[in-house]
């Protein structure tokens, strides 16, 4: 029966894995502001649509919290989307998707920083491993490899510490459906990156898409939208609803190991520090989920109590808040 509940997460990272070879192909066509706008313009549409559907256009106010709905917004969908799609101008989609799996580990940091919750010494420890894998798949181990490092690495750190930041943001929306934190927050961000899009194209700091240029990258477009942003989510919520959140957020390891097959098989070569990196990442991503699934145990047999959502998986879609 578990087993049967597994290949829900299971469809979901594996989406999420294919989704940066994905969206590499399409930067060659479209400017990295200009296709996130385009894509979460789509996925919003469908989300808003659900809400519609599932709860009413009573679920579409904010509730007097508007402000803080398009600070997340803005963090957890814009600037994760939009550093993402800017980073893999600059790193392999391989390199990018390490950096994605260690938001779990992140967001331990950042509770600790807003809750005062100090995470284990052994998930500090862990952490450190997987950013020393990281580096050795980004630098490819050479002191040279560094420059690529700077520019890619750092625009995702800013794009996890965001993700981090909203993702510990949900735990205060607890009396709202996962549906309409997700919905409200998606059509912030995406408004966000509207205004930042007309911006730039008028500043000539990228060029609005051609009709051909999105005609090109419509089987991108498609594949990022409806199986990555919202079927994938669907399978990662009821998953999590299921397995439990600490068996799911293993199979966030999955996510780079995806990435690295999708890669070889269009025909890269990764070198044996890469491997070794991606090795070493993946082993201390797993320590890391099973370190926070030992501390919960002890808690379990306590009445349950909202908590941040730092205790629960962190996704790499910003569509994919998980239901809680």
């Amino acid at each position: 029966m578990r087993s049967r509940h597994a290949t829900f997460p299971l469809f979901a990272v594996l989406s999420w894995g294919v989704m940066f070879p994905v969206l590499a192909s399409a930067l060659t066509r479209v400017d990295p502001l200009n296709l996130t706008t385009v894509r979460y313009l789509l996925a919003t549409a469908v989300l808003v649509a659900l809400l519609l559907l599932r709860e009413g256009p009573g679920a579409l106010r904010s509730g007097g919290r508007a402000v803080e709905v398009v600070v997340l917004g803005v963090l957890g969908f814009a600037g994760f989307n939009v550093l993402t799609n800017l980073a893999l101008g600059h790193a392999a989609p391989q390199q990018i998707a390490l950096f994605v799996a260690t938001v779990p580990l992140v967001t331990q940091l950042v509770r600790w920083v807003r809750d005062g919750v100090r995470p284990r010494p052994a998930l500090l420890v862990v952490s450190l491993f997987a950013l020393l894998g990281v580096g050795l798949v980004i630098t490819r181990g050479r002191l040279d490899g560094l420059g690529q490092f700077g520019v890619g690495g750092l625009l995702m750190i800013g794009a996890v510490l965001g993700w981090a930041v909203y993702t510990h943001g949900a735990s205060r929306f607890a009396d709202w459906s996962p549906l309409r934190y997700t919905t409200l927050t998606a059509v912030a961000g995406t408004v966000a990156m509207l205004v930042a899009s007309a911006v730039a194209d008028r500043t000539g700091v990228q060029h609005a898409p051609a009709a051909a240029d999105l005609v090109a990258v419509a089987p991108q477009l498609a594949y990022a939208v409806l199986v990555a942003a919202v079927l994938a989510v669907l399978a990662w919520n009821t998953g999590v609803r299921r397995l439990g959140a600490a068996d799911a957020a293993l199979f966030m390891n999955l996510v780079p190991v995806t990435t690295f097959v999708v890669q070889t098989a269009r025909g890269y070569r990764p070198g044996v520090v890469e491997l070794v990196g991606a090795a070493l990442t993946i082993a201390a991503l797993v320590a890391a989920n099973l370190v926070t699934r030992s501390r919960a145990v002890p808690d379990a047999t306590r009445a349950p109590a909202p908590s941040a959502v730092t205790d629960r998986p962190a996704v790499v879609d910003p569509l994919a808040v998980a239901a809680r």
